[in-house]
């Protein structure tokens, strides 16, 4: 067996040494021991550079130094106080912020740890809210296939990723699921882009009806999809029309940036691309940029009057709400987004993304379809372009790009299941909002290696 001074000096940790329960168990994991900006250093001094903020999570790279000082303080001050007896001065002004810049109507902040546990904490607000009004026969919950929600019970129940769902299934509450807006694969040649999201809300409709109108409590979806597709932008007007959609059978609507929102695709919020307003909007992987675990739901004012003309609470709680160092954390990650102008950083950086990415991938006889918005981009790996053939999934070809790009010091977020759970590859692509443009043309150049490393001649 490997001594402890063996493992120490070694690169990488092996799978059969270390006693931390990851997430992988038969592979070796390199150690990271240092990040700044950008990219992000191991244990034998190799240099990565984070195309992907980790998963979609580092906003403003590593090492910043406005948040390094801002946790010091708060540390200093106080680290912890249990939101039963106490709030906190820096939760109230994060959620002040936060606020101050969401979607139309919303009042208040539920700061929790991360972007499963704002989703459960979304779906109980859900069905205490009918409870409160008096519907408690409103049970059911409506997401779409192809999505991904967190790994808690309730938020892999309205999660669509089929692979993380499976062996779970028998613990996971019945959930609904419909077509997800998948442009690419699903829209015929017949219909135009608006036709096609036309068609997916009648289809929601359909199912609603179904399950009864009455019965309904909240649709659920990624405004921009995430990992488990590979990026998933809305077809115009699609989102308005699930709005009118629930708000003519009175069902909530629970939007989900957890990984698209705060600034990814170029607005703080993905929804104000669609010009609507959910009922509940869950955040967390840019709201804190990875400095601290965090996450938030932001709520109409009309839910929350509710709660407080009842019973006066929401039933539900952890320990480490609204934890004081986790709100500095955000608070700064926030206030550097806006001080630096970030937001329109994010559009031109995206724009110059976009046109490298199809400069070198938009013919590429493997690459089926390169999608995002920002810096919040998907691509779609296929055996042949013309049928949109995916590769053999035996392949595991997103693993073995995964293996490639590192290999090249490169970081990226390739997933497998793209179509149906199961068959396609893609890469997803998450840089953080500071990259230089010659940082970007350095993450297309090193993928470029990566992929064609990668697929079968």
């Amino acid at each position: 067996m490997p001594t402890a001074e063996t493992i120490a000096s070694s690169p990488a940790v092996p799978a059969i040494a270390t006693r931390v329960f990851h997430r992988q168990l038969l592979h070796d994991l390199p150690v990271a021991v240092s990040g700044q900006g950008v990219r992000i250093t191991d244990r034998s001094g190799r240099s990565y550079l984070d195309a992907s903020g980790g998963a979609a999570v580092s906003c403003l790279g590593h090492g910043h130094p406005d948040v390094i000082a801002a946790m010091h303080v708060q540390i200093d001050r106080l680290a912890y106080a249990h939101t039963s007896f106490f709030t906190t001065e820096v939760a109230e002004e994060l959620a002040d912020l936060l606020i101050q810049t969401a979607p139309a109507g919303m009042s208040h902040a539920y700061f929790v740890s991360g972007g499963s546990e704002a989703v459960e904490a979304a779906l109980k607000m859900a069905r205490q809210y009918f409870v409160e009004i008096g519907q408690p026969q409103r049970r059911h919950f409506i997401a779409r296939r192809q999505s991904y929600h967190g790994n808690t019970l309730g938020a892999l129940a309205v999660g669509g990723n089929a692979w993380r769902r499976a062996q779970f299934e028998p613990l996971l509450i019945d959930v609904a699921h419909v077509a997800p807006c998948y442009e690419y694969r699903n829209r015929r040649t017949d219909e135009s882009p608006e036709q096609y999201g036309q068609r997916l809300v009648e289809e929601l409709s359909v199912v609603i009806q179904q399950l009864g109108p009455e019965n309904v409590m909240a649709f659920v979806a990624e405004t921009v999809g995430g990992a488990t597709a590979g990026v998933l932008p809305p077809v115009p007007g699609y989102f308005r029309g699930v709005r009118e959609l629930c708000d003519r059978h009175g069902i909530l609507l629970i939007l989900d940036e957890v990984m698209c929102g705060m600034g990814r695709t170029g607005t703080l919020h993905a929804c104000e691309q669609e010009g609507v307003a959910p009922d509940l909007i869950t955040i967390a992987k840019g709201l804190g940029g990875g400095y601290q675990p965090i996450g938030a739901v932001l709520a109409q004012a009309r839910l929350v009057d509710v709660f407080r003309q009842g019973s006066g609470m929401f039933q539900h709680g952890h320990t480490y709400l609204g934890h004081a160092v986790a709100c500095a954390a955000a608070l700064a990650v926030q206030k550097v987004i806006h001080r630096d102008g970030l937001l329109g950083q994010v559009q031109s950086r995206g724009a110059v993304f976009h046109a490298q990415l199809h400069k070198a991938f938009g013919q590429h006889p493997h690459v089926g379809d390169i999608r995002g918005r920002g810096l919040f981009w998907g691509i779609e790996l296929v055996a042949d372009r013309a049928t949109k053939q995916w590769f053999d999934p035996a392949l595991k070809l997103h693993a073995r790009i995964k293996k490639a790009a590192m290999a090249e010091g490169l970081m990226v977020y390739p997933m497998g299941g793209t179509v149906d759970g199961r068959c396609g590859d893609h890469v997803l692509l998450a840089p953080p909002f500071v990259c230089s443009e010659s940082e970007l043309a350095e993450i297309v150049s090193r993928l470029g290696r990566a992929i064609d490393a990668c697929v079968p001649r």
